[in-house]
């Protein structure tokens, strides 16, 4: 069978929003990275396993104040408009949408659990498949409605955190905060082991991620970010239909209130001496400065993509953004086969600074590849996958010789 809604025509695509896409999607390696390459423990304490001095120590600072959670924001945010795109654009076909929507958001979550039970437990996909059948009810809403409800639900899981700091047993924080050596060491080994000897921590992990940390945490803010995304589609925000007195105010406005607040929860943590007893508080100003950073972003890309959109940046950007779900797949393969045991084997014996040497050298390989991948097919192989379940047709993957010229 042959797909009767045919890919959005080149021209008619959003290409700031495809560029936005791209630069999220390359910006989360540098924090995922971490987790790939190290003990899990280091994504909330850096100082729990490596080397944090001198040029490892910067790495991590320009990467905790420029990409941790920025860039996972602006993925979100771009997810929660695809679900008003998508049910827009069916709603406009004539189709169900939200019989679509519901089936494509339980593909996604079938992608997410084979992602995390299989290759590693730091898929968002679950989060947001799972999350993403909710929040399409809230599609129609007003912008304002969009945003006072995204930001209640974005500081439930700050208020709950913020009350643990208050309530939890000093001895407990501490143990989550510095893990001794031998809980360290078993994590080294399970992912310096072959494939089925990872499975020990993998599966544990993502249990947890997918059903305790879900509810407590990750639900409320990928629900926020997702609501935002909305609004900010419907004011044409994301999707570069502002003026560039717009953009330029958001990059202002954003970069500052962010940067204060991540700079201020940096002073904060490393003037306690790294306390395990400040670690709760710390993250709170991560949380909400990345917000107002990731919409700084944004505003530069749209500024860039309006200044250059047939530029080499923005066409490289765009075609990653356009193969999104097969490249989040492929970093993770990739990363995987570098560090675990199946694969080099380099878990926990790169430093941080060789870490994002390693992340420059995916991105290498996945910027041409998407670009050339783009010149002969519509659709990356996930896409296409995943369209072709949600339809339950067999799209056309070549681009024909009118498409290409």
């Amino acid at each position: 069978m042959s797909d009767e809604r045919s890919p959005t025509p080149p021209s008619e695509r959003i290409v700031g929003l495809d560029a936005l896409r791209g630069f999220a999607l390359l910006g989360i390696l540098v924090i995922n990275v971490r987790v790939f390459s190290m003990p899990e423990v280091v994504l909330f304490n850096p100082t729990a396993y490596g080397d944090f001095s001198g040029a490892n120590y910067w790495t991590w600072l320009a990467g905790h104040v420029l990409v941790k959670q920025k860039f996972i924001t602006l993925f979100t945010l771009l997810f929660g408009a695809g679900v008003a795109l998508f049910t827009r654009n069916r709603e406009r076909d004539g189709d169900d949408a939200v019989a679509l929507h519901a089936r494509r958001s339980l593909w996604l979550v079938a992608f997410g659990l084979a992602h995390a039970y299989l290759l590693w437990y730091g898929d968002i996909l679950v989060a947001y498949g799972v999350t993403a059948l909710f929040v399409v009810f809230a599609r129609d809403w007003e912008p304002r409605k969009l945003a006072m409800v995204g930001t209640a639900l974005l500081l439930i899981p700050s208020t709950l955190e913020v009350l643990s700091a208050l309530a939890v047993d000093p001895a407990t924080l501490a143990a989550s905060w510095q893990p001794d050596q031998s809980t360290l060491q078993a994590e080294i080994e399970a992912y310096r082991s072959g494939w089925l000897g990872q499975m020990s921590h993998r599966v544990e992990t993502s249990f947890y991620r997918q059903t305790s940390g879900y509810i407590a945490s990750t639900s409320w803010r990928t629900a926020g970010l997702m609501l935002y995304g909305m609004a900010l589609f419907q004011t044409g925000v994301i999707t570069n239909e502002r003026s560039t007195a717009f953009y330029r105010r958001l990059v202002a406005v954003g970069g500052t209130v962010g940067l204060a607040a991540i700079l201020a929860g940096l002073w904060y943590i490393e003037a306690s001496g790294w306390a395990a007893s400040a670690s709760l508080y710390w993250t709170q100003f991560n949380y909400w400065g990345s917000i107002p950073l990731a919409g700084a972003y944004l505003g530069l890309v749209m500024l860039w993509a309006t200044w250059r959109p047939d530029g080499t940046v923005t066409r490289w950007l765009a075609a990653v953004g356009r193969t999104a779900f097969s490249n989040y797949i492929l970093q993770t393969v990739l990363a995987t086969s570098i560090f675990y045991g199946h694969g080099l084997g380099l878990f926990g014996r790169v430093s941080r600074v060789e870490a994002f040497g390693i992340v420059v050298a995916i991105w290498v390989v996945q910027v041409p590849l998407s670009v050339l991948w783009l010149r002969y097919f519509r659709y990356g192989p996930l896409e296409w996958l995943w369209r072709a379940l949600t339809y339950r047709t067999l799209p056309t993957m070549r681009v024909d010789a009118a498409e290409s010229s």
